[in-house]
């Protein structure tokens, strides 16, 4: 989920929405200010409604950054690298690049948004008791008092121990603890997520076809949700599983043919290219120096004109956007960097010395092998 707009950063992480965001305060106004609140509590103006209704649903949307951000937060302070944040249709995600190292980070992080959640509950809930102290309007009391039941319904919800939701992580790191295997207790959080999510789609199934709630529909999309994410974390257990005690020098192809910055486009692609036939090419300086790396789909950009003026250098990542690791490190580690790489490839790296790239060819070759090979051992 990437997000359409940049909201700003917070904390230094950077925070986005999905268009889809408007979704949640399209839905909110309309639930509150046209059909709940004038029905609670009569007496007001439609256009009070619709405004106490659009300050909850925008204070809502703050709710959900910061349970995010309390995810963020703790994840950084263990270590794991933290993307960004993007809020969209169904709540916020907060996009991690690598994995906690230990079950205790991993469930530290987990905890830390319903936590959240609950201090949000009862940060509303202080101020409804205070709007009622000194006498407010009924409306605006309601709106912290709304406010703070749901929190409390999004701590709740999230702690189900069923991934991607936090208790499914939560999950994990106790199972992670318990037996010492992380990519068993992933995948055993993935099932229950799965299980989770079909029973939440068949929830909103039977209000659509024999209750006619409209909140059928919601809960039909949030299992739709949970089950695409538990498979593909499912996936990703497996194979953690497959690759657990596989080395980058293992799958890297060694020696990878570089190019020199100063070349022109033209240059490189009739006289390089044409004879060497990669897709990547680490692109070095005058000295030699590894200075960034250059893709087809980074050549292809170029327009035809402007191929005998552009040099190589100009359209190449910078080696600070290039996965970099070494021979020795656990191919699994490098996976959440490859995979968010905007090129998909990684460089390796002996000491200054390159040594190697690995491609998603690389990977899926080794997946596949140690698939046959495991095949071979049961089967014998």
């Amino acid at each position: 989920m990437s997000s359409t707009f940049t909201l700003g950063t917070v904390a230094g992480i950077r925070v986005g929405a999905h268009w889809s965001v408007l979704g949640i305060l399209v839905i909110l106004v309309v639930a509150l200010g046209f059909r709940s609140w004038p029905v609670i509590v009569p007496g007001y103006a439609a256009v009070a409604y619709v405004a106490a209704a659009l300050v909850a649903a925008l204070l809502f949307l703050v709710s959900l950054l910061a349970h995010e951000l309390a995810h963020a937060v703790v994840a950084r302070r263990q270590g794991v690298e933290v993307n960004d944040i993007t809020l969209w249709l169904l709540g916020g995600l907060a996009s991690l690049r690598s994995e906690a190292k230990t079950p205790g980070a991993d469930l530290r992080i987990a905890a830390a948004g319903p936590l959240a959640s609950v201090v949000a509950a009862a940060v509303f809930g202080a101020l409804a008791w205070l709007l009622v102290v000194v006498d407010a309007p009924t409306l605006v009391v309601l709106v912290a008092a709304y406010l703070a039941v749901l929190n409390v319904v999004l701590a709740a919800f999230n702690l189900v121990p069923a991934a991607p939701l936090d208790g499914g992580r939560i999950l994990r790191a106790a199972l992670w603890a318990w037996r010492g295997d992380r990519d068993r207790a992933a995948w055993w959080s993935a099932r229950a997520g799965r299980g989770f999510g079909i029973a939440l789609i068949l929830l909103g199934a039977w209000q659509l076809l024999f209750v006619g709630t409209g909140n059928g529909l919601w809960w039909v999309l949030i299992g739709l949700f949970v089950v695409t994410v538990a498979g593909a974390e499912e996936q990703q257990a497996r194979l953690g599983s497959t690759l657990a005690d596989v080395r980058v020098s293992e799958v890297m192809s060694t020696d990878p043919d570089t190019t020199e910055g100063a070349r022109s486009v033209h240059d490189f692609l009739h006289g390089v290219l044409l004879q060497r036939r990669h897709s990547a090419f680490p692109v070095v300086d005058e000295q030699g120096r590894v200075e960034g790396l250059v893709t087809l789909n980074r050549l292809r950009s170029v327009p035809l004109a402007q191929r005998a003026t552009t040099t190589v250098r100009e359209i190449a990542a910078p080696l600070a956007d290039v996965p970099v690791t070494e021979p020795d490190a656990r191919l699994t580690d490098l996976l959440p960097a490859l995979r968010d790489a905007a090129d998909g490839r990684a460089l390796v790296f002996d000491g200054d010395r390159l040594t190697g790239i690995v491609t998603p060819t690389d990977v899926s070759r080794a997946v596949a092998v140690r698939g046959l090979v495991a095949g071979s051992g049961s089967g014998g």
